[in-house]
C-alpha cells in the first residue's frame, strides 16, 4: 500500500557565519520548502524531483531520504519518491539546502509512521547535508532556524543551540537576490580563514543580544571578503534598514526593515540589478500538514 506525507519547513538568514568558527546565527524567515514523499515497493530505490528547477541536483533530496528508510531499517521494505517545491532561490545563500533537508526529513518520518521527534529529524537532516556536500559545518544554525523558526544562536561543532529568542514579527526581511549562483562544494575556503576574529565578535554579540549589530559585521566582513558587492547592504542601511549584509556564502544581501521604511528600503535596494524578495519574520516550527497512510 503506499504511503504519502507532506511536511513544510521555513526559510532562514544568516545573523553570523559559522564556517571560519563553527558557531552561527540565523534568523527564521516565512520563505518555504514543501517536500512530498511517496513510500513505494521498490526496496531501497529512491528517485527524487524539484519541481521547477530540472537541472538541480536531487543528491540532497535522495541521501535524506536513505538515511531515514536506513535508520529504521525500512530501506528493506520500502522505496520513494520525493519531491519538493519551494519559493527559495536555489544557490544564494538563502539556505535553500538546509530548508529542504528538514522538510524531507519530516515528511520521510511521517510516511514511515514513527514518532517525530524534533532532535532526531534535525540530526537526520544536518548529517545529510554533510554527506551531500552541500554544507561545510553541516549548517546547523541554518537547519535550527528554519525547523524552530526565531532566532538561533549555535556551537555548529557541537550541534547545540545556545541561545534562542523569539523575534518580533514586525519586522520585514527584504532580501537582494542576483542572478548568480554560488554553491558550497565550489567555495574557497582560504577567504573564510582570514574572517575568524570578525566572526567570533559577531558570534558574541549575538550571544548577548545584540544580533542586528552582529548580522551588519559579519554581513559586511563576508561581502568584502568573498567578493560580493557590500554597498547593497550600505544603501539599504542608509535608507533606513535596521541591519543588512551577506546571507551565508552570498550573493544575497538580507536586510531587517521596520514596516514603515519598507518602500524606502525596496527602493534603495531596487538601484542594484537582481530581484527583491520580501518576507516576514517566521517563528513557527517546521510540521507535517498532510499523511495519506
Amino acid at each position: 500500500m503506499t504511503r504519502v506525507a507532506e511536511a513544510i519547513a521555513y526559510g532562514a538568514a544568516t545573523v553570523v557565519n559559522a564556517i571560519s568558527t563553527g558557531k552561527g546565527a540565523a534568523l527564521g524567515v516565512d520563505l518555504w520548502t514543501k517536500a512530498r514523499v511517496e513510500l513505494n515497493g521498490r526496496e531501497g530505490r529512491i528517485s527524487a524531483s524539484i519541481i521547477g528547477e530540472p537541472d538541480e541536483s536531487t543528491c540532497l533530496m535522495v541521501t535524506t531520504a536513505r538515511k531515514i528508510l536506513q535508520r529504521y531499517g525500512a530501506h528493506k521494505t520500502f522505496g520513494a519518491y520525493v519531491e519538493t517545491r519551494s519559493n527559495i532561490p536555489i544557490a544564494r545563500g538563502m539556505k535553500s539546502s538546509s530548508v529542504a533537508a528538514n522538510a524531507v526529513a519530516l515528511a520521510m518520518t511521517a510516511a514511515l509512521k514513527k514518532r517525530v521527534q524534533d532532535e532526531r529529524v534535525l540530526e537526520d537532516s544536518v548529517k545529510s547535508a554533510i554527506e551531500a556536500r552541500v554544507t561545510i559545518t553541516g549548517a546547523f544554525d541554518d537547519a535550527s532556524a528554519s525547523y524552530y523558526g526565531g532566532l538561533v544562536v549555535t556551537d555548529n561543532k557541537r550541534r547545540k543551540i545556545l541561545k534562542k529568542q523569539r523575534i518580533r514579527e514586525e519586522y520585514r526581511v527584504l532580501f537582494h537576490v542576483p542572478s548568480e549562483r554560488s554553491y558550497t562544494a565550489r567555495v574557497d575556503l582560504t577567504k573564510f580563514r582570514k574572517l575568524v576574529h570578525v566572526s567570533t565578535l559577531a558570534h558574541r554579540l549575538a550571544l548577548t543580544g545584540h544580533f542586528w549589530e552582529a548580522l551588519i559585521i559579519n554581513g559586511l566582513a563576508h561581502s568584502i571578503a568573498l567578493g560580493w558587492e557590500p554597498n547593497i547592504a550600505i544603501e539599504a542601511m542608509n535608507a533606513g534598514a535596521i541591519a543588512s549584509g551577506l546571507s551565508g556564502k552570498g550573493p544575497a544581501t538580507v536586510a531587517i526593515v521596520r514596516r514603515h521604511k519598507l518602500s524606502d528600503v525596496r527602493s534603495a535596494l531596487s538601484q542594484f540589478e537582481g530581484d527583491i524578495i520580501e518576507a516576514k519574520v517566521n517563528n513557527r516550527k517546521a510540521k507535517v500538514f498532510a499523511t495519506h497512510i
